[in-house]
């Protein structure tokens, strides 16, 4: 278990590990949308896609356990069956569904901020 090593991380340290747990559940499709010049809520949204409903959950828990591991508990939580949302503070990461994410189209929505569309590098 990693020990903490600072109780509130700086944005870019809690985004690449946010990435990095999305990536160990196969989270698909992965988006980071960078918001500092459009909103004062958050630093960065972290969108992400699951293959099924059990997938989105469980993709979900795995954030929120690595971020509690590393930092205490400091996410808040707002699940449905097909998307959930993660507020870590300075990274907000969703989880959903292909078609949910088509629906609310959060990349679009947010698309006058730098998009970076993961492909396994470092963000």
């Amino acid at each position: 278990m990693p020990q903490r090593t600072e109780p509130h991380p700086d944005a870019a340290t809690l985004k690449q590990l946010v990435v990095e747990a999305l990536e160990d559940m196969k989270a698909e499709e992965l988006a980071v949308l960078d918001v500092r010049a459009m909103t004062s809520i958050t630093d960065y949204m972290v969108v992400a896609s699951g293959r099924s409903d059990r997938h989105v959950q469980g993709i979900a828990d795995h954030v929120v356990a690595k971020v509690r591991e590393c930092y205490g508990p400091s996410v808040a939580e707002e699940r449905s069956r097909d998307w959930v949302l993660l507020d870590a503070g300075d990274v907000v990461a969703h989880v959903m569904l292909p078609e949910t994410r088509r629906m609310y189209s959060l990349e679009k929505l947010w698309s006058v901020a730098p998009c970076d569309t993961h492909a396994g590098a470092a963000l």
